[in-house]
C-alpha cells in the first residue's frame, strides 16, 4: 500500500512536470479560457456564485481529470470560506449601517445640504462629492445609488445637463478614490490588503490623498469638459430621447439637520482610527484562547497584526449603526425589519460573489498554466509596477476591484512582500498601491457595480458608458501616479 502511494505521488508529479514544461502553451490557454468563460458569463448577468466554480472546474479538469473533486473540496471551497470568515462581517455590517442610513433620511438630508452648499449651477461636482462623502462613510456603492439618483437627476433636470452624464459623476465619486485610495476608507477594497501584508486601513496616507486629488480633479475636469460640449450642442436633460425609471421629484420632507446626519458618518470614521490605535495595544502581538470548557483542546491563536484592521472596521461600523438608531430611532424602528432583509440579502450576494472569486483565483494560480501568467507578470523587474499591472488586469478580467485583487494577492502576495523587503519598500505601500490598482479597470462592462449604476439610472451602455470608461481610465493611470511620487520623493 505505501509502495502504491508514492507510485501514485510519482506519476502526479510526472503528470504535473509535463504540464509545466512540455504544454506551457496549452496550459496558458486552459487558465485564459476558464478567465474568459467567467468575464462572459458575468457580461450575461450571470451569477458568479455558481459559474465561479464551474470555471475553475473546468479548468482543472481539462488540466488533470484526477484532481477535479480534491481541488474542489481541499482548495476552492477552502479558499471560499476562508474569505467569508475573515470578511463577511465587513459586508454585513456595510450593508446593514447603509440601509440605516437611508431609512432615517440621514442620506437624503446629506445630499440636500450639499446641494444648497454648492448651488445647482455645479450640479456634477455636488453629486461626485455627495458620493465621495456617502462611500468614504461607509455606506455601501450600491446603497449610494440608489440614494444619490433621486436628487442627481433633479439637479440635472434644473440645469438642464444630459441625463447621460449622471452615471460619470456617481462613478468618479463612489467607484474610484473614495472607495480605494483616501487612507481609512472602510471600504472592503481598503481592508483586503491589511490581511496580507500586515498593515492597516491608514496605509500610506500621503499617497492615498495624491491618487485621491488626482482622480478627483482630472475626473472633474473631464466631466465638465463633456457638460460645456453639450451646452455648445444644444443638447439638453432629455436630449438622448425617451427617459426611463425617472424618479419623482423631490418635494422637500422633513429632514435631520445636515450636521445631525453627518455624525454617524463621522463617528465611522473616527472610530475606525481609534480602534486600529488600540486594538494591537489591548491584544499585543497575538492572541490565544482554549475553546473547551470541559476537556481539553489545542488554544486558538490568532496574530493580532493580520486581523486588527479587520476588527477596527467591523467595530466602527457598529458604533456608526448604533449612532444612526440612537438619532433616528422612530423611522429606523417602523421600516428596520423589511429594510434589514434586502441588506443581509445584497450583503450575502455581495460577499459570496466576491468569496467565489477568491476561490476560483486559488484555483486558477495552482494550474500549471498560470505559471505562465506568473512568470510574463513576474519579468517587470519592480514589484510595485508589478503589482499595479497584476491587479490591475485581474480586476479587469473579473470585473470586480475585490475580487481581482484577492485572485493577486492570494497568488503573488508572497512574491510582492519578498521583492518589496529586497529593496526596503514599506509594506504600507504595497497596500496602497494594490488598493488604489483594483479601482482601475475593475470598472469594465461587465461589472456588477455598472450594470447596476445603469439599470437604476434607466440608461444603457450605448449611452452613458463612454463617461465611466473615461473615469476608469483616469483611475487606472493614479496608480502610476502614486508609484512615481514615492520613487522621487519618498511619500509613504
Amino acid at each position: 500500500m505505501p509502495g502504491r502511494g508514492r507510485d501514485r505521488d510519482t506519476a502526479g508529479n510526472e503528470r504535473g512536470a509535463a504540464a509545466q514544461g512540455g504544454l506551457p502553451a496549452m496550459s496558458f490557454l486552459i487558465v485564459l479560457a476558464a478567465l474568459c468563460f467567467l468575464m462572459f458569463v458575468a457580461y450575461r448577468g450571470y451569477s458568479v456564485i455558481l459559474f465561479a466554480p464551474v470555471a475553475a472546474m473546468g479548468a482543472v479538469l481539462l488540466t488533470d481529470p484526477s484532481l477535479v473533486a480534491p481541488m474542489f473540496t481541499g482548495l476552492f471551497m477552502d479558499k471560499m470560506v476562508g474569505f467569508l470568515k475573515l470578511y463577511f462581517p465587513v459586508f454585513l455590517l456595510g450593508a446593514i449601517f447603509g440601509k440605516v442610513i437611508e431609512l432615517s433620511g440621514f442620506s437624503r438630508s446629506i445630499v440636500a445640504a450639499t446641494i444648497r452648499l454648492v448651488g445647482a449651477e455645479r450640479a456634477i461636482m455636488a453629486i461626485v462629492l455627495v458620493c465621495a462623502l456617502l462611500t468614504y462613510g461607509g455606506v455601501s456603492l450600491f446603497v449610494v445609488v440608489f440614494a444619490v439618483y433621486p436628487f442627481a437627476a433633479e439637479l440635472f433636470r434644473q440645469g438642464d445637463i444630459p441625463k447621460r452624464l449622471i452615471p460619470g459623476a456617481i462613478a468618479l465619486g463612489s467607484f474610484t478614490f473614495t472607495m480605494s485610495a483616501l487612507p481609512g476608507t472602510p471600504q472592503i477594497q481598503n481592508i483586503i490588503p491589511t490581511a496580507f501584508f500586515g498593515t492597516d486601513s491608514w496605509a500610506a496616507p500621503r499617497l492615498g490623498v495624491l491618487a485621491a486629488l488626482f482622480v478627483f480633479g482630472l475626473g472633474m475636469l473631464y466631466l465638465e469638459w463633456r457638460r460645456r460640449s453639450a451646452a455648445r450642442a444644444g443638447q439638453g436633460y432629455a436630449h438622448d430621447g425617451e427617459l426611463h425609471n425617472e424618479p419623482h421629484a423631490f418635494q422637500g420632507e422633513a429632514l435631520a439637520h445636515p450636521l445631525v446626519a453627518l455624525l454617524p458618518l463621522l463617528l465611522v470614521g473616527i472610530s475606525n482610527k481609534l480602534f486600529t490605535l488600540w486594538i494591537p495595544r489591548l491584544y499585543g502581538s497575538s492572541h490565544s484562547f482554549s475553546p473547551a470548557v470541559i476537556g481539553e483542546a489545542s488554544p486558538v491563536v490568532q496574530e493580532t497584526a493580520r486581523i486588527a484592521a479587520i476588527w477596527a472596521v467591523q467595530g466602527a461600523l457598529l458604533v456608526g449603526i448604533l449612532s444612526v438608531v440612537l438619532l433616528a430611532w422612530r423611522p429606523v424602528k417602523a421600516r428596520f425589519a423589511e429594510g434589514s432583509k434586502a441588506a443581509i440579502g445584497g450583503a450575502m450576494l455581495a460577499g459570496m460573489n466576491t468569496a467565489s472569486e477568491y476561490g476560483f483565483g486559488a484555483v486558477i494560480a495552482a494550474l500549471p498554466g498560470f505559471l505562465v501568467v506568473a512568470n510574463a507578470l513576474n519579468s517587470i523587474p519592480d514589484p510595485l509596477v508589478n503589482e499595479a499591472v497584476t491587479v490591475n488586469v485581474l480586476a479587469g478580467i473579473t470585473g470586480s476591484a475585490s475580487g481581482g485583487m484577492s485572485i493577486a494577492l492570494a497568488a503573488m502576495a508572497d512574491s510582492f512582500i519578498a521583492q518589496a523587503n529586497a529593496l526596503g519598500i514599506p509594506m504600507e505601500v504595497l497596500h496602497r498601491v494594490a488598493s488604489i490598482a483594483s479601482a482601475g479597470m475593475d470598472t469594465l462592462p461587465h461589472n456588477g457595480a455598472v450594470i447596476t449604476l445603469l439599470a437604476v439610472t434607466g440608461l444603457t451602455h450605448r449611452q452613458s458608458y463612454k463617461d465611466i470608461l473615461a473615469i476608469t481610465a483616469i483611475s487606472t493611470s493614479s496608480v502610476f501616479v502614486v508609484i512615481g511620487a514615492y520613487y522621487l520623493l519618498g511619500w509613504v
